[in-house]
């Protein structure tokens, strides 16, 4: 559960403070680990990290004035990435950087370290150690449950508290009803049902001051105050396009998860499909250019985003299609051709004639549960029609 924060001047150099604190020991703590080779001794852990931060804090008065709290749960959070890493979950820690890694949380019981007040109906207060009561906009009430918080400060010089709350999953309808989204690029999501949901994009206005701003930008001497204005700025401006993005996001899939009881995705391997095709000097990419725009425009379509609330609000709910093919295949008939889909939206079935939406139609066959066979094939009722005959094997 995120708040917009409303710090006074002084508050918000303590916060940057504790965010550089928190950044120092990360950094410290990445440090250590990437001297380690095998064959020695295991690299420090939180323990013994937390020891020698106690004795730097008795040497550096810089350090000391600063939260203990702070600090050593920057090092606990980086004792949970490396174990995560170990695990193979996630990818190894890395180094932390000022204007760009801006934050630190805060764990323990409330009422002890930290509390949280209501002011008025729009008002509330939370209380940071070493920092003191720091206003934020009060949108929804926060649950008793909440033991921790992170405090961050975004691009754009916003900054925001976190408050550490899993939301109840969102009860479907009941009535078996089952919906399939196709996910694209001019239509952000196209459902089974036929309706054609799309992100909001920039406004003309923003788009054109973007394009101003970033011309300005590339003009700006590297260090200068004008180019921290100026990225300032631009920071401001995509921050509202992500707002918007999650906003839609969240919109969407409340509403999916209260009309359906099955509700089925593409499963896309995001990260491999928005990789650069810049290639290297040996192999150099083809169409870069091009690939680079569809990258953008895959990311401002918000897939990842709404397939991850989708998971949390509707959970146990989502079941996963193999996309292959889905967008050639007739939802009436079944006949496959690429010749099928006639442009982006146009989709008409050279065997029947049936004809629809090009994505609509390859929602409809996600929500049929088509899956791909190894071989390619879409599985119909009896099995792949396109198949070669296999031998049966004579019974011993």
């Amino acid at each position: 559960m995120r708040f917009r924060l409303q710090p006074t001047p002084a508050q918000e150099a303590a916060m940057l403070e504790h965010c550089a604190h928190a950044r120092y020991v990360w950094n410290l703590a990445v440090e250590q680990h990437l001297h380690w080779r095998p064959g020695w001794a295991s690299a420090p852990g939180y323990a013994e990290q937390s020891r020698q931060l106690t004795e730097a804090r008795s040497e550096f008065a810089w350090l000391a004035a600063g939260s203990q709290t702070v600090q050593q749960q920057a090092l606990r959070d980086f004792a949970q990435a490396m174990a995560r890493f170990f695990a193979g979950t996630h990818r190894r820690p890395t180094w932390r950087k000022a204007g760009v890694h801006e934050g630190f949380r805060i764990v323990g019981r409330r009422g002890g370290h930290w509390d949280i007040r209501r002011l008025s109906r729009k008002v509330g207060q939370v209380r940071i150690p070493k920092v003191g009561w720091v206003r934020f906009r009060w949108s929804r009430d926060i649950p008793t449950e909440a033991k921790s918080f992170r405090v961050n400060r975004d691009r754009a010089g916003r900054w925001h508290v976190c408050f550490a709350v899993i939301p109840p999953v969102i009860e479907g309808p009941g009535t078996g009803a089952v919906v399939g989204v196709d996910r694209g690029v001019a239509v952000s999501a196209a459902l089974s049902t036929g309706e054609l949901l799309t992100v909001p994009g920039p406004r003309k206005a923003e788009a054109k001051r973007l394009r101003r701003l970033q011309r300005r930008l590339a003009r700006a001497a590297r260090g200068s105050n004008r180019r921290k204005r100026i990225k300032t700025a631009i920071a401001r401006l995509k921050a509202r396009q992500t707002d918007r993005r999650k906003d839609w996001a969240d919109k969407t899939s409340t509403d999916l998860a209260r009309r359906f009881d099955l509700i089925r995705v593409e499963d896309l391997k995001i990260k491999n499909m928005v990789r650069s095709a810049r290639g290297t000097i040996a192999t150099p990419g083809v169409n870069v250019r091009a690939k680079a725009g569809l990258n953008r425009s895959i990311h401002a379509a918000g897939w990842g985003n709404l397939a991850s609330r989708l998971e949390h609000k509707a959970a146990g709910r989502i079941e996963k299609i193999r996309p292959a093919y889905t967008s050639q295949t007739c939802h009436a008939c079944g006949h496959r051709a690429a010749e099928n889909r006639e442009s982006q939206a146009v989709f008409r079935c050279r065997a029947c004639g049936h004809t629809d939406h090009a994505d609509v139609n390859a929602a409809k066959n996600i929500a049929a549960g088509h899956a791909v066979t190894a071989r390619g094939a879409l599985q119909p009722s009896g099995g792949a029609m396109n198949r070669e005959p296999q031998p049966v094997p004579s019974s011993v």
